[in-house]
């Protein structure tokens, strides 16, 4: 559906919870959501069921799934599906349009045969099996994917794993769970470092200096509602390095570069 109408729908909606996704470690409901007989599904979570954190303030990751959406809509890539601010059911929380993906939908992210590495794709990492055979995390030499890398450094996400990434039928691709993103410190941890060191997509020239000119002023303010002003700073910072490097990041030396589980 339209953007527009997304929001329209997530922001207006009446819900009606219908389960929890016993996986997320914070409490993640699905429900559907209906407006003007029009119902479609949505991933629903409340602050109130948030864990606590070392790193990051409580209460504050739904805000954070907020901003990753801001930043995704600013970038023009649409990386991240609509997400809104409201209250529900069990208090105010992150509200996301739910991303259905086809069941022949097949990831660009995963463990492979280290000797059969798929041509076109990336190693990641090597690892092995309960049987000591020898596989690698690797992950598909795709353009959408190398979007969602560049959006990964901008906005500091600390938690892309491959469960993480959608293919809707559309053939578009989608980044979820954004909660641990936007912190002061480095924390990029995410299996997409197959692009290491390597130019950035030539793309990125023309959407970082964009992206830098909307966080002077609209999108900045609109972060600034869920984030802190030195937060929204680091966002602009990152942005810049990119810009000026050129180049796609390389993994944290003082932070586990690769999130657990990495699928």
């Amino acid at each position: 559906m339209a953007e527009a109408d997304a929001l329209e729908l997530l922001s207006r909606g009446r819900l009606e919870i219908e389960g929890r996704l016993v996986d997320a470690s914070n409490t993640t409901l699905r429900a559907e959501i209906t407006l003007d007989g029009l119902t479609r599904r949505c991933v629903y979570k409340p602050v109130q069921g948030e864990r606590p954190l070392w790193d990051f303030p409580d209460g504050t990751l739904a805000g954070r799934e907020v901003s990753a959406y801001l930043v995704s809509r600013a970038t023009g890539w649409d990386v991240v599906p609509p997400t809104i601010l409201r209250d529900g059911p069990l208090g105010v929380g992150a509200l996301q349009l739910w991303i259905d993906e086809p069941a022949t939908a097949e990831s660009l992210i995963g463990f492979v045969p280290a000797y059969d590495v798929p041509e076109g794709w990336l190693p990641v990492a090597n690892a092995r099996d309960e049987d000591g055979d020898a596989y690698a995390l690797a992950h598909a030499d795709d353009q959408r994917l190398a979007r969602l890398a560049v959006f990964d450094a901008v906005i500091n996400n600390a938690d892309r794993k491959g469960g993480h990434v959608l293919y809707p039928a559309t053939g578009s691709v989608h980044g979820v769970d954004h909660g641990v993103s936007f912190h002061v410190e480095n924390k990029l941890r995410t299996v997409l470092w197959g692009w290491t060191g390597e130019p950035l997509i030539p793309e990125a020239a023309e959407v970082l200096p964009a992206l830098l000119a909307q966080l002077d002023g609209a999108l900045g303010e609109a972060l600034e509602d869920h984030l802190t002003i030195t937060e929204v700073q680091q966002v602009r910072l990152r942005a810049k390095r990119l810009l000026r490097r050129s180049r796609f990041p390389d993994p944290p030396q003082d932070w586990p570069a690769i999130p657990w589980p990495p699928v």
